[in-house]
């Protein structure tokens, strides 16, 4: 048998580590004297665990794991000497708030702390009930693992609470206080979250540079090409990259001169304030390590919220709306989501809107295409069946504002029949049910479940019929 692998935990261990167990100050002045790990954990033990009605061994147990949050929060190494960081923190250790201010800054920036912040906004957008259990399914969808039963998100919340991010004993964000200690908007770093990954890379190759420039845009295309080994559509530079940046505020555009023979010269860039690196950076890197950035504007909205953008005039945000209805379906049934918008080379260019993953007793694996326009014909269903080869897809979900065709439909009982796959077809008036009454999304999906599964019996039946009309008598 093989052995289990371990998963390592993406938000900082911290048991023992935590301002109700430990005083800060103290810890980091007992560091800054001890010789090695030894002392440190023996000091720390009398200081705070002794008086522990449990074992000797245990109150030993209880000091080494006060050493190992330390060292997961990168005050202290593995010798339990300061770290850079832990000196820093002991130059503040007599004035508590600006103390607490850096670590809460360090977490944000370094140990994912950003990445808790906004799943615990995703969350309260979503009227989600904030516990350990479903706060642990949120944060893995977004690819930020804990272990089953660990308290690293509580202790997390607790260092953040000391600089009053946090309000006492709850998971209310105090977003001044979150401002001010990150030093910038949260608005900002959602601006962020929704970059390209040419964009992103442009622009950790503009803040790495020492000066402020200006800087030939292609220079920095080609910069931001080397380093991160990303490739960029150069006659499409401007329209991807530039002027989205700019329009975000990080960069300042000068629009070169055109010289006789020789075309129009790049733009030359300059970064604004906001294109600081000891921000910028951490934040993308956290949102590079994030699998699913992407997904936070379908988490964000309610269910309510969702079915007022279905009723809007501006098209685009009807489409979003009715993407994030779907989302919101697909994770009614408790599917495991995987991808928003996927397009590359396994889709041969086209694009799907959502995928979905099951692992109930079978894996099955679910692509959703949101269509908002007044008919879903044939062609739009088949086009669908035909990723399923590249995807590998079990379940075709076609969810539409409006109305879908006779022949789409007669097209999906085809393909149900002579397949393994299932078609499942959401139109305008299965959304008008649901507007009327969310819970009708169960009986909309039954429904389907049972249309496909009479189809594939009538197959079998009728297999079963050949197959008796040919053996002899």
């Amino acid at each position: 048998m093989k052995p289990k692998k371990i998963v390592k935990s993406d938000l900082p261990f911290g048991s023992e580590f935590s301002p109700s167990q430990i005083d800060l100050p103290e810890v980091l002045e007992i560091a800054s004297k001890s010789s090695d790990w030894q002392s440190f954990e023996l000091a720390v033990k009398r200081k705070y665990f002794d008086k522990h009605p449990t074992s000797e061994r245990n109150r030993r147990k209880l000091a080494n794991n006060c050493k190992l949050g330390m060292i997961a929060y990168d005050i202290i190494d593995r010798n339990a000497q300061l770290t850079q960081f832990g000196r820093k923190l002991f130059s503040l250790k007599d004035n508590r708030k600006d103390l607490y201010k850096e670590l809460a800054r360090h977490i944000l920036l370094n140990k994912h702390g950003l990445a808790l912040i906004q799943c615990i906004q995703d969350m309260h957008a979503a009227n989600e009930e904030i516990k350990l259990t479903n706060l642990r399914a949120w944060l893995e969808e977004r690819g930020i693992h804990f272990p089953r039963g660990g308290k690293h998100p509580s202790i997390m919340r607790l260092w953040l609470e000391k600089a009053e991010i946090f309000y006492p004993k709850s998971w209310r964000i105090n977003e001044q206080k979150l401002q001010e200690v990150l030093g910038s908007p949260l608005s900002e770093v959602d601006k962020l979250a929704v970059l390209s990954q040419q964009q992103r890379v442009f622009l950790k190759a503009l803040a790495n540079l020492e000066s402020g420039g200006p800087f030939l845009s292609n220079d920095i295309e080609k910069l931001a090409s080397a380093t991160y080994g990303v490739r960029f559509d150069e006659k499409n530079l401007p329209k991807q990259v530039l002027y989205p940046l700019e329009t975000l505020g990080f960069i300042q555009l000068t629009r070169g001169t055109k010289q006789p023979g020789r075309g129009a010269k790049p733009f030359l860039v300059m970064p604004t304030d906001k294109l600081r690196k000891d921000l910028i950076e951490p934040i993308l890197k956290q949102l590079e390590e994030q699998v699913n950035v992407d997904l936070r504007p379908l988490l964000r909205k309610s269910f309510s919220d969702i079915l007022t953008d279905l009723k809007s005039e501006d098209r685009h945000l009807r489409g979003l709306a009715l993407e994030a209805l779907a989302f919101k379906i697909m994770r009614l049934i408790d599917l495991q989501y995987i991808a928003t918008r996927l397009r590359g080379s396994e889709t041969g260019g086209a694009e799907v809107d959502l995928i979905f993953e099951g692992l109930h007793l079978a894996f099955s694996r679910w692509q959703i295409q949101c269509k908002n326009t007044a008919r879903v014909s044939l062609d739009d269903v088949a086009k669908e069946v035909g990723l399923t080869f590249a995807l590998k897809s079990n379940v075709v979900v076609v969810v539409s504002t409006g109305d879908i065709g006779i022949e789409a439909r007669k097209y999906a009982s085809h393909v149900m029949s002579t397949s393994n796959l299932d078609v499942i077809l959401v139109d305008r008036h299965d959304i008008d049910s649901i507007k009327a009454n969310p819970t009708t999304i169960i009986d909309v999906l039954n429904r389907e479940a049972k249309r496909a599964m009479q189809i594939k019996k009538l197959k079998i039946e009728g297999l079963a019929k050949h197959e008796e009309s040919k053996s002899p008598m």
